[in-house]
Protein backbone atom coordinates (compact mmCIF):
# COMPACT_ATOMS: atom_id res chain seq x y z
CA UNK A 1 0.00 0.00 0.00
CA UNK A 2 2.04 2.79 -1.19
CA UNK A 3 -0.29 5.47 0.46
CA UNK A 4 -0.12 4.12 3.78
CA UNK A 5 3.95 3.84 3.67
CA UNK A 6 4.07 7.41 2.42
CA UNK A 7 2.06 8.55 5.08
CA UNK A 8 3.60 6.00 7.86
CA UNK A 9 7.09 7.35 7.38
CA UNK A 10 5.74 11.08 7.61
CA UNK A 11 4.72 9.66 11.06
CA UNK A 12 8.03 8.25 11.74
CA UNK A 13 9.78 11.11 10.42
CA UNK A 14 7.95 13.39 12.72
CA UNK A 15 8.72 10.91 16.03
CA UNK A 16 12.41 10.31 14.50
CA UNK A 17 12.89 14.53 14.85
CA UNK A 18 12.72 14.04 18.38
CA UNK A 19 13.47 10.55 19.25
CA UNK A 20 16.37 9.65 16.86
CA UNK A 21 14.55 6.92 14.60
CA UNK A 22 15.64 6.72 10.92
CA UNK A 23 12.50 6.18 9.10
CA UNK A 24 13.60 4.75 6.49
CA UNK A 25 14.17 1.19 7.48
CA UNK A 26 12.18 -1.31 8.73
CA UNK A 27 12.29 0.23 12.75
CA UNK A 28 10.01 0.18 15.54
CA UNK A 29 6.28 0.69 15.60
CA UNK A 30 4.89 4.64 15.78
CA UNK A 31 4.16 4.31 19.32
CA UNK A 32 7.95 2.94 20.25
CA UNK A 33 9.48 5.93 17.94
CA UNK A 34 7.20 8.18 20.31
CA UNK A 35 7.72 6.71 23.02
CA UNK A 36 11.90 7.55 22.55
CA UNK A 37 11.03 11.13 22.42
CA UNK A 38 9.31 11.07 26.15
CA UNK A 39 5.63 10.62 24.60
CA UNK A 40 2.74 8.60 23.04
CA UNK A 41 1.38 7.85 19.74
CA UNK A 42 -2.21 6.04 19.01
CA UNK A 43 -5.23 5.82 16.78
CA UNK A 44 -8.99 6.17 17.14
CA UNK A 45 -10.39 3.01 16.49
CA UNK A 46 -13.90 1.13 16.22
CA UNK A 47 -14.67 -1.81 17.08
CA UNK A 48 -16.62 -3.05 14.39
CA UNK A 49 -14.00 -2.57 12.13
CA UNK A 50 -11.84 -4.62 14.71
CA UNK A 51 -13.77 -7.24 14.50
CA UNK A 52 -14.18 -7.71 11.07
CA UNK A 53 -10.89 -7.03 9.63
CA UNK A 54 -8.08 -9.01 10.65
CA UNK A 55 -5.10 -6.68 8.77
CA UNK A 56 -6.22 -3.27 10.51
CA UNK A 57 -6.42 -5.29 13.99
CA UNK A 58 -2.76 -6.24 12.86
CA UNK A 59 -1.76 -2.77 12.21
CA UNK A 60 -3.31 -1.30 15.18
CA UNK A 61 -2.41 -3.43 17.43
CA UNK A 62 1.29 -3.16 16.24
CA UNK A 63 1.09 0.49 15.81
CA UNK A 64 -0.79 2.16 18.40
CA UNK A 65 -0.50 2.67 22.47
CA UNK A 66 -3.34 4.40 22.66
CA UNK A 67 -7.19 3.85 21.43
CA UNK A 68 -9.95 6.23 21.50
CA UNK A 69 -13.11 4.82 20.90
CA UNK A 70 -14.66 6.75 17.76
CA UNK A 71 -18.06 6.09 18.84
CA UNK A 72 -18.09 3.22 21.91
CA UNK A 73 -17.82 5.96 24.72
CA UNK A 74 -20.08 8.41 23.96
CA UNK A 75 -23.36 9.21 25.65
CA UNK A 76 -25.53 8.62 23.04
CA UNK A 77 -23.85 5.24 22.17
CA UNK A 78 -24.24 3.97 25.76
CA UNK A 79 -27.72 5.60 27.04
CA UNK A 80 -29.97 5.74 24.15
CA UNK A 81 -32.68 4.94 26.39
CA UNK A 82 -32.86 6.43 29.70
CA UNK A 83 -31.40 4.13 32.46
CA UNK A 84 -30.45 1.13 29.88
CA UNK A 85 -26.92 1.48 29.53
CA UNK A 86 -25.05 -0.85 26.63
CA UNK A 87 -20.97 -0.94 27.41
CA UNK A 88 -20.60 -4.38 24.93
CA UNK A 89 -18.80 -2.59 22.30
CA UNK A 90 -16.63 -0.64 24.69
CA UNK A 91 -16.07 -3.79 27.14
CA UNK A 92 -15.34 -5.61 23.70
CA UNK A 93 -12.84 -2.65 22.87
CA UNK A 94 -11.30 -2.49 26.94
CA UNK A 95 -10.82 -6.42 26.82
CA UNK A 96 -8.65 -5.98 23.42
CA UNK A 97 -7.03 -3.57 24.79
CA UNK A 98 -6.45 -5.15 28.33
CA UNK A 99 -4.94 -8.33 26.71
CA UNK A 100 -2.71 -6.17 24.27
CA UNK A 101 -1.44 -4.06 27.01
CA UNK A 102 -2.96 -1.13 25.34
CA UNK A 103 -4.48 2.61 27.46
CA UNK A 104 -7.78 3.92 25.95
CA UNK A 105 -8.10 8.00 25.95
CA UNK A 106 -11.72 8.49 26.85
CA UNK A 107 -13.34 9.96 24.14
CA UNK A 108 -15.93 11.74 25.20
CA UNK A 109 -18.00 12.79 27.75
CA UNK A 110 -19.83 16.02 27.12
CA UNK A 111 -20.33 16.51 23.45
CA UNK A 112 -23.56 18.54 21.53
CA UNK A 113 -23.45 16.05 19.13
CA UNK A 114 -24.13 12.92 21.28
CA UNK A 115 -26.52 13.26 23.92
CA UNK A 116 -29.72 10.72 24.00
CA UNK A 117 -32.81 12.47 22.66
CA UNK A 118 -34.21 11.64 26.16
CA UNK A 119 -31.01 13.36 27.88
CA UNK A 120 -32.03 16.89 25.92
CA UNK A 121 -35.58 17.11 26.49
CA UNK A 122 -34.77 16.26 30.14
CA UNK A 123 -32.26 19.43 30.55
CA UNK A 124 -34.80 21.69 28.62
CA UNK A 125 -37.58 20.63 30.94
CA UNK A 126 -35.67 20.28 34.24
CA UNK A 127 -32.93 21.71 34.23
CA UNK A 128 -31.38 18.64 36.20
CA UNK A 129 -27.46 18.07 35.98
CA UNK A 130 -28.35 14.25 37.62
CA UNK A 131 -28.47 12.48 34.67
CA UNK A 132 -25.36 14.27 32.92
CA UNK A 133 -22.99 13.61 36.83
CA UNK A 134 -24.93 9.61 36.71
CA UNK A 135 -23.38 9.06 33.57
CA UNK A 136 -20.12 9.99 34.09
CA UNK A 137 -19.76 8.63 37.50
CA UNK A 138 -21.01 5.37 35.99
CA UNK A 139 -18.93 5.37 32.82
CA UNK A 140 -15.72 6.68 34.09
CA UNK A 141 -14.50 3.99 36.68
CA UNK A 142 -15.93 1.35 35.10
CA UNK A 143 -12.92 1.59 32.43
CA UNK A 144 -10.45 3.44 35.38
CA UNK A 145 -7.70 0.89 35.05
CA UNK A 146 -7.23 1.61 31.15
CA UNK A 147 -8.11 5.38 30.72
CA UNK A 148 -5.81 8.16 32.04
CA UNK A 149 -6.92 10.79 30.09
CA UNK A 150 -10.54 11.78 29.18
CA UNK A 151 -12.14 14.08 27.09
CA UNK A 152 -14.62 15.72 29.51
CA UNK A 153 -16.22 18.51 26.97
CA UNK A 154 -15.75 18.88 23.82
CA UNK A 155 -15.65 21.45 21.41
CA UNK A 156 -17.63 23.81 23.28
CA UNK A 157 -15.71 26.96 21.29
CA UNK A 158 -18.80 28.52 19.42
CA UNK A 159 -18.61 28.88 15.96
CA UNK A 160 -19.93 32.32 15.62
CA UNK A 161 -21.19 34.59 18.30
CA UNK A 162 -21.85 32.53 20.84
CA UNK A 163 -22.89 33.16 24.78
CA UNK A 164 -19.66 34.30 26.45
CA UNK A 165 -18.03 32.28 23.31
CA UNK A 166 -19.55 29.15 23.87
CA UNK A 167 -21.56 26.98 21.69
CA UNK A 168 -24.56 27.29 21.95
CA UNK A 169 -26.20 23.38 22.74
CA UNK A 170 -28.57 21.70 25.62
CA UNK A 171 -25.59 21.61 28.21
CA UNK A 172 -25.45 25.39 27.88
CA UNK A 173 -28.90 26.53 27.52
CA UNK A 174 -30.11 24.27 30.37
CA UNK A 175 -26.98 25.00 32.99
CA UNK A 176 -25.26 28.15 31.42
CA UNK A 177 -21.57 28.53 30.87
CA UNK A 178 -20.51 27.04 34.43
CA UNK A 179 -21.48 23.71 33.07
CA UNK A 180 -17.90 22.94 31.90
CA UNK A 181 -16.40 23.61 35.26
CA UNK A 182 -19.04 21.56 36.55
CA UNK A 183 -18.31 18.75 34.38
CA UNK A 184 -14.68 18.93 35.14
CA UNK A 185 -15.52 18.75 38.88
CA UNK A 186 -18.00 15.68 38.40
CA UNK A 187 -15.35 13.96 36.68
CA UNK A 188 -12.38 14.65 38.87
CA UNK A 189 -14.58 13.49 41.72
CA UNK A 190 -15.51 10.10 39.56
CA UNK A 191 -11.91 9.80 38.79
CA UNK A 192 -9.51 11.44 41.01
CA UNK A 193 -6.04 10.35 39.49
CA UNK A 194 -7.29 10.74 35.70
CA UNK A 195 -6.25 13.27 33.23
CA UNK A 196 -8.77 15.92 32.30
CA UNK A 197 -9.34 17.76 28.96
CA UNK A 198 -11.14 19.84 26.97
CA UNK A 199 -10.80 19.16 23.20
CA UNK A 200 -11.95 21.19 19.92
CA UNK A 201 -10.88 21.79 16.68
CA UNK A 202 -10.06 24.56 14.01
CA UNK A 203 -7.02 26.30 16.03
CA UNK A 204 -4.41 25.52 13.03
CA UNK A 205 -6.45 27.75 10.74
CA UNK A 206 -6.16 31.13 9.61
CA UNK A 207 -9.16 32.35 8.93
CA UNK A 208 -10.88 35.70 10.84
CA UNK A 209 -13.35 33.33 12.96
CA UNK A 210 -10.60 30.77 14.14
CA UNK A 211 -8.75 34.34 15.81
CA UNK A 212 -11.54 35.06 17.29
CA UNK A 213 -11.92 31.05 18.54
CA UNK A 214 -8.47 30.71 19.39
CA UNK A 215 -8.82 34.18 21.63
CA UNK A 216 -12.17 32.30 23.33
CA UNK A 217 -10.20 29.52 24.58
CA UNK A 218 -7.22 31.03 26.10
CA UNK A 219 -9.84 33.36 27.56
CA UNK A 220 -11.87 30.18 28.73
CA UNK A 221 -8.82 28.35 30.57
CA UNK A 222 -7.89 31.33 31.87
CA UNK A 223 -11.44 31.49 33.88
CA UNK A 224 -11.41 27.90 34.42
CA UNK A 225 -7.88 28.13 36.16
CA UNK A 226 -9.07 31.01 38.36
CA UNK A 227 -11.91 29.41 39.23
CA UNK A 228 -9.76 26.27 40.60
CA UNK A 229 -10.97 24.09 37.77
CA UNK A 230 -9.43 20.52 37.77
CA UNK A 231 -8.59 21.13 33.80
CA UNK A 232 -5.29 19.66 32.95
CA UNK A 233 -5.02 19.01 28.98
CA UNK A 234 -6.07 21.25 26.11
CA UNK A 235 -6.46 18.64 23.08
CA UNK A 236 -6.06 20.35 19.53
CA UNK A 237 -8.33 17.89 17.28
CA UNK A 238 -6.08 18.70 14.39
CA UNK A 239 -8.27 18.06 11.37
CA UNK A 240 -5.95 19.86 8.49
CA UNK A 241 -7.50 21.67 5.61
CA UNK A 242 -5.51 21.66 2.90
CA UNK A 243 -8.58 23.67 1.08
CA UNK A 244 -8.19 26.28 3.92
CA UNK A 245 -5.41 28.59 5.21
CA UNK A 246 -3.20 26.90 7.78
CA UNK A 247 -1.88 29.58 10.84
CA UNK A 248 1.79 30.20 10.19
CA UNK A 249 4.52 28.40 12.04
CA UNK A 250 5.05 31.72 14.21
CA UNK A 251 1.48 32.40 15.33
CA UNK A 252 0.47 29.31 15.93
CA UNK A 253 3.68 28.89 18.07
CA UNK A 254 2.88 31.64 20.29
CA UNK A 255 -0.82 29.84 20.75
CA UNK A 256 0.87 27.08 22.17
CA UNK A 257 2.76 28.87 24.31
CA UNK A 258 -0.07 30.36 25.55
CA UNK A 259 -1.53 27.66 26.34
CA UNK A 260 2.00 25.63 28.17
CA UNK A 261 2.15 29.08 30.38
CA UNK A 262 -1.05 28.29 31.94
CA UNK A 263 0.33 24.89 33.03
CA UNK A 264 -1.71 22.91 30.69
CA UNK A 265 -0.66 20.15 28.03
CA UNK A 266 -1.33 19.32 24.96
CA UNK A 267 -2.32 16.50 23.14
CA UNK A 268 -3.01 16.66 19.46
CA UNK A 269 -6.51 14.11 19.47
CA UNK A 270 -7.77 13.72 16.21
CA UNK A 271 -5.25 14.40 13.51
CA UNK A 272 -6.30 13.82 9.37
CA UNK A 273 -5.86 15.55 6.39
CA UNK A 274 -9.03 16.33 3.94
CA UNK A 275 -7.23 16.56 0.53
CA UNK A 276 -8.44 19.45 -1.83
CA UNK A 277 -6.28 18.92 -4.85
CA UNK A 278 -8.31 15.87 -6.23
CA UNK A 279 -7.60 14.99 -9.75
CA UNK A 280 -3.50 14.75 -8.93
CA UNK A 281 -1.68 11.53 -9.37
CA UNK A 282 -1.65 9.43 -5.72
CA UNK A 283 1.86 10.42 -5.24
CA UNK A 284 1.54 13.60 -5.55
CA UNK A 285 -1.86 13.90 -3.69
CA UNK A 286 0.13 11.89 -0.65
CA UNK A 287 3.17 14.24 -1.37
CA UNK A 288 0.73 17.52 -0.01
CA UNK A 289 -1.05 15.42 2.53
CA UNK A 290 2.60 14.46 4.09
CA UNK A 291 4.15 18.36 3.86
CA UNK A 292 0.94 19.78 5.49
CA UNK A 293 1.12 17.06 8.21
CA UNK A 294 5.26 17.71 8.75
CA UNK A 295 4.96 21.06 8.46
CA UNK A 296 2.13 21.27 11.39
CA UNK A 297 3.86 18.62 13.49
CA UNK A 298 7.00 20.69 13.51
CA UNK A 299 5.36 23.27 15.31
CA UNK A 300 3.63 21.55 17.73
CA UNK A 301 6.17 18.71 18.74
CA UNK A 302 8.75 21.57 19.45
CA UNK A 303 6.49 22.72 22.02
CA UNK A 304 7.72 20.62 25.71
CA UNK A 305 4.07 20.83 26.44
CA UNK A 306 2.84 18.53 23.58
CA UNK A 307 2.62 15.17 25.24
CA UNK A 308 1.01 13.05 22.45
CA UNK A 309 -0.33 12.56 18.69
CA UNK A 310 -3.41 10.75 18.43
CA UNK A 311 -4.63 10.28 14.36
CA UNK A 312 -8.28 10.12 13.76
CA UNK A 313 -7.94 6.30 12.30
CA UNK A 314 -4.85 5.02 10.94
CA UNK A 315 -5.72 4.05 7.17
CA UNK A 316 -7.93 5.61 4.61
CA UNK A 317 -9.75 2.06 4.33
CA UNK A 318 -11.58 3.48 7.39
CA UNK A 319 -12.68 7.62 7.02
CA UNK A 320 -15.09 10.13 7.61
CA UNK A 321 -13.55 12.66 5.28
CA UNK A 322 -15.38 11.40 2.43
CA UNK A 323 -15.46 13.31 -0.77
CA UNK A 324 -18.36 15.19 -1.15
CA UNK A 325 -20.58 15.81 -4.28
CA UNK A 326 -19.02 19.55 -3.72
CA UNK A 327 -15.90 18.49 -3.60
CA UNK A 328 -16.62 16.75 -6.77
CA UNK A 329 -18.13 19.57 -8.35
CA UNK A 330 -15.25 22.10 -8.56
CA UNK A 331 -13.70 19.33 -11.14
CA UNK A 332 -16.69 18.77 -13.81
CA UNK A 333 -14.52 17.21 -16.42
CA UNK A 334 -13.15 14.01 -13.85
CA UNK A 335 -14.57 10.86 -12.90
CA UNK A 336 -17.52 11.12 -15.54
CA UNK A 337 -16.86 7.77 -15.76
CA UNK A 338 -18.34 7.01 -12.13
CA UNK A 339 -15.49 6.55 -10.63
CA UNK A 340 -14.44 8.79 -8.10
CA UNK A 341 -10.70 10.22 -6.16
CA UNK A 342 -11.71 7.82 -3.21
CA UNK A 343 -11.42 8.66 0.80
CA UNK A 344 -9.08 11.19 1.79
Amino acid sequence: MPHAMTRRRLLLGAAASLGGRDPTGPGPSLAQAARRAGRDYGAAVRMDYLRRDADYRRAVLFECATLTPEVELKWAAIEAERGVLTFSEMDELADLARTHRKRIDGHTLLWHASIPAWAVSDMAERRDWGPVSRYIQTVMPRYADLTARWDVVNEPIAEDHGVDGLRASPFLAAFGPDYIRRALETARAAAPHAKLAINDFGFERDTPIDEVRRRRLLRLLGDLIKAGAPLDIVGLESHLDLGVKRLPAERLAAFLREIAVRGLAIHVTELDVKEADYPLPATRRDERVAQAVKSYLDVVLAQPATRSVTTWGLTDRYSWLEVTPADLARFPNDWKDGSSPGLN
